[in-house]
This record gives structure tokens, C-alpha cells and sequence, in this order.
């Protein structure tokens, strides 16, 4: 089977099994071939990823690795700076090539370090975890985390290309492909109802539909961008779920208990968002019920103890979205639509962090 390629904004997206190859065809461009590659990868993937690659193309056996801890507690600007200093002693030149191995964390601080080093490098991402390929790869977003506010500092800037190769998937923890599972669910549920009816039957165990959710959620993704490159609008409907679960993961990421992956605490901020959006008249309690219930199915309870209310209100209200002091949410409009720039007062935002607190209680 070939590979799929979509077209983004002066970039194309490849998806399949055969991608492999076509990286093998990019590195032999003129403009890649007698370029200084390197290749950032951290623990996992240059355990499970750079071995297969650097077997079948040969550039990539020929190039400096950077290794990074996994996680986003590297995503931070104290790690750009001992990339930047590497790729320096390393001799890195305004023509050099970074090739981003890895999850969304290695995609975002790669791209932000390539972008920034000697004014800017030419940088690829090849995503292996599947939060990565369906979302995070795709789009042109660069940046890291400040204070453990996430992605505070960054920008746009778009890599010269995307290779996904789903088999690399197999390499992933349950636990890990359902965090990337959760932008599955965003995508159709900002997007499109028949995505919605298809992934209520979609087993992320099974590797026959990785193919379909990858370029499903990345064809979503790719509209939205197209459309709205620098977010001034449309773009802001990516964020469902969003400004109350990066505040959760920022949350958990700051205190001493668990952890949180992106995708779980995602997957909360939908179900609080879904409230917000039914408390306002904009869904029926039927589809916030079958939100509710079909999340916490796949994704389980997370305790958050009442008394964060007010520290995840402090950490919403440095979302990039806000405007004039008030928080900036991207509501349902139905299974499959929504609207962008809608404000909700604290008390409904505290409604709403209660009602996913107790959601367990409308099942």
C-alpha cells in the first residue's frame, strides 16, 4: 500500500507504511543532502524508533542524535539551551536538518529549537506516539512550557515536512495511545458526527484502524490550520477541551501527586467543556450524556479534589485564548460543531470542574 499524502501549508503531510521510503527521497534532495542531519529522540524512541530508521536510510545512520528525558517536564527553556549549545559544538549550520523523533513533547521543543537556532534551521517531524500523529505533528505550532504553564512560549513555524509511520505505534503502552485517543475524540466532536458514530466502535488496540483515525483526525486538523494559520479564529476550535485540561495538566504537572498525560487531562476538560457548552443551551442533555458516558468509559475517573478549584483558576486565566480578562472557551454546538470565543463567569467554570468531579453520580 502507498503512502497518503496531504498537502498543508507549504509542507506535505505522509502517512503509511511506506513513509520510510519517501524519508529516504526527501534526504536525497538536493537542498537534504549534503546537509549536517540531526536527530532528537528521547529514551523510547531511540530505543524502539532510530534503529528501524537507521537501517533503511541512510542519512539518518550518519547523524548526530540529541537525547532528551521523555515527558513534558523536558519541555522546557533550560533543555533549548543545552540543544542549542549542543548542535553548536556539534557544528550545526544555518543549512543543517533536525529531525524531530518522538511524541508531541519532542515535536514541540524541536521545532521551537530549530526555528530559534542561528535564526532559524530547517527541521522535519517523523511522530512515533499516536497523540503526535493525529494532533500534535500537524499544524505548525512550536514552544515550551514556562512555570508549568503550558506553552507559553512558542510560535508558529512549519516544519519542511511530516512523515507518520503507524507502526510505530506498537511501541506504545495502552495508556499512552489512549492519551493520543483523546484528540481522536476532540476532532469529531468539534468536526464531525459520522466520525463521532465511527469511533464509538474504534479499538485503539487495534492496529487495522490507526491508519483510519491518523488520516481522519490529521485531514480535520490540516482544514482548520489551512483556514486559519495563526489562529485568529477558526483555528481556536482545536482548543475544545483544552483550556480547562491544560490547567488540570499543568496542575498535576506542578504538584507532588500523579501525573497526568496531555490526552487524560484533555479528556476531563471535554467532559467540563461539554457542560459548560450544555449550561449555556448550546447541546441537549442527551449529547452531553452520551459525551460523559462515552469518555469516561474509555478514559476512567481522575480525582481532583475541590480545593484546586482556585489554583486551576488561576492557571486558566493565563490561556493564550483569553481576551479582556475573561476566560476564552471553544463550546459544542452539537456532535460534530462548535463555536469559537465564547466566555463562561468562574462560577459556571466552577460548575462545571464540580460536575465532571461528580460525573461518576449521572451515570
Amino acid at each position: 500500500m502507498s503512502s497518503t499524502i496531504i498537502s498543508s501549508s507549504g509542507y506535505d503531510i505522509f502517512i503509511g507504511a511506506k513513509v520510510i521510503e519517501e524519508l529516504n527521497l526527501f534526504f536525497n534532495k538536493p537542498a537534504c543532502k549534503n546537509a549536517k542531519l540531526f536527530v532528537l529522540v528521547d529514551e523510547n524512541s531511540l530505543k524502539h524508533c532510530l534503529p528501524v530508521l537507521s537501517q533503511k536510510v541512510g542519512k539518518i545512520a550518519d547523524a548526530s542524535i540529541l537525547e532528551i528525558e521523555s515527558g513534558e517536564a523536558s519541555k522546557n527553556i533550560e533543555v533549548c539551551t543545552r540543544l542549542w549549545r549542543a548542535l553548536g559544538e556539534l557544528g550545526a549550520d544555518r543549512h543543517s536538518v533536525l529531525l524531530n523523533l518522538g511524541g508531541g513533547v519532542i515535536g514541540d521543543l524541536g521545532g521551537f529549537v530549530a526555528s530559534t537556532y542561528k535564526r532559524g534551521i530547517a527541521y522535519v517531524n517523523m511522530p512515533t506516539t499516536l497523540l503526535a500523529q493525529v494532533d500534535a505533528s500537524v499544524g505548525g505550532k512550536v514552544g515550551v512550557d514556562l512555570d508549568h504553564l503550558k506553552n507559553e512560549v512558542g510560535m508558529f513555524s512549519a516544519p519542511e515536512a511530516v512523515f507518520i509511520y503507524p507502526d510505530f505505534l506498537k511501541t506504545l503502552s495502552r495508556r499512552e495511545m489512549m492519551s493520543g485517543f483523546a484528540e481522536v475524540v476532540k476532532h469529531a466532536l468539534i468536526a464531525e458526527a459520522a466520525y463521532w458514530e465511527f469511533i464509538q466502535g474504534a479499538n485503539v488496540g487495534d492496529d487495522s484502524v490507526w491508519e483510519i483515525l491518523i488520516e481522519k483526525s490529521v485531514r480535520i486538523k490540516n482544514e482548520v490550520v489551512m483556514a486559519d494559520p495563526k489562529e485568529k479564529d477558526l483555528r481556536k476550535s482545536l482548543n475544545f477541551g483544552h483550556t480547562i485540561g491544560h490547567a488540570i495538566e499543568s496542575y498535576f504537572l506542578e504538584s507532588s501527586g500523579k501525573s497526568l498525560l496531555h490526552g487524560e487531562a484533555v479528556a476531563i476538560g471535554m467532559i467540563a467543556e461539554a457542560f459548560i457548552s450544555f449550561s449555556k443551551n448550546k447541546i441537549t442533555k442527551e449529547d452531553l450524556d452520551r459525551i460523559r458516558i462515552f469518555i469516561l468509559n474509555r478514559f476512567g475517573h481522575i480525582e481532583i479534589e475541590s480545593f484546586a478549584d482556585h489554583r486551576l483558576l488561576e492557571l486558566m486565566s493565563h490561556d493564550k485564548k483569553n481576551s479582556k480578562g475573561e476566560l476564552n472557551f471553544t463550546l459544542l454546538t452539537g456532535i460534530g460543531s462548535c463555536e469559537v470565543n465564547k466566555t463562561a463567569d468562574l462560577s459556571l467554570v466552577k460548575e462545571a470542574l464540580k460536575y465532571y468531579r461528580e460525573a461518576l453520580l449521572h451515570s
